[in-house]
């Protein structure tokens, strides 16, 4: 389904349904349609989902980090006038959600991550990017799924675009770096906040692993497994994530 999104003074962002908010957080390439089934889903069971875009790329160079993105998430919430929320993220939007929650805690009603950063990076790679080799782009952004066809050529050249565009590129690993600085695996022991891991078993960019680790230091944490399944869950296998994330959501009355 297309979504338009409606802007509000800086804000960019799409609004369906009504009930509890779940705002979602996209990753470093991800979109609005990686995120189609949970749209499509949660507003009728009783939940209003809200998708701000981040500013990414329009930032200037000095709020372009992880810690500048949680502020622009509170300041949203504020502006929304929201009391409590459930924060969404997939990959950097994860992180920042992560972020964001060891903040505001008071803000928070519960956290879902699906392939997060905050403990270990490997979105990049040790060779990315590699500005004008379409066919290694390609490969990378295949990488993220279990079944690479579907790495469209809409998402490649979506990728490619955003690393041959020179700003965005400075933009992208300034954003990576300020992920490997912004290491969660302190803080985690202290979040109390119910949280909700939905990984995929074949992720190769934050593989298996990281998800075993976030569930043992958060302190209040579930985690669910989606078999032949990579990095964007809610994407890959919209289905069973759904279903996992409806019944981790009724299990904690959120």
């Amino acid at each position: 389904m297309k979504h338009t999104l409606k802007k509000e003074g800086k804000y960019s962002y799409l609004e369906v349904g009504e009930g509890t908010p779940i705002i979602i957080l996209h990753g470093l390439m991800g979109g609005l349609s990686n995120f189609d089934g949970v749209i499509d889903y949660f507003p009728q069971h009783g939940y209003k989902i809200v998708f701000p875009e981040l500013p990414l790329y329009t930032n200037n160079i000095l709020k372009t980090n992880v810690k500048a993105f949680a502020k622009f998430v509170k300041d949203f919430i504020d502006f929304k006038g929201f009391d409590k929320v459930i924060l969404l993220g997939n990959s950097l939007g994860g992180h920042i959600a992560l972020y964001h929650t060891k903040l505001h805690p008071e803000k928070m009603a519960g956290l879902i991550l699906t392939g997060s950063s905050g403990l270990y990076e490997n979105a990049m790679g040790d060779s990315y990017p590699r500005r004008g080799d379409y066919e290694f782009i390609k490969k990378k952004a295949e990488d993220v799924f279990y079944d690479p066809a579907i790495a469209t050529k809409e998402i490649v050249d979506d990728v490619f675009e955003t690393v041959n565009d020179r700003i965005k590129l400075i933009k992208t690993l300034t954003i990576a770096k300020s992920a490997i600085r912004h290491n969660m695996a302190k803080d985690l022991p202290e979040m109390t906040t119910p949280t909700c891991l939905i990984w995929g078993a074949n992720d190769k960019v934050t593989p298996p692993h990281v998800a075993t680790e976030f569930n043992e230091l958060l302190p209040n944490s579930s985690l669910y497994w989606i078999e032949k399944c990579g990095h964007a869950a809610m994407m890959e296998q919209p289905e069973i994530f759904n279903d996992m994330m409806f019944e981790w959501l009724k299990k904690n009355n959120l």
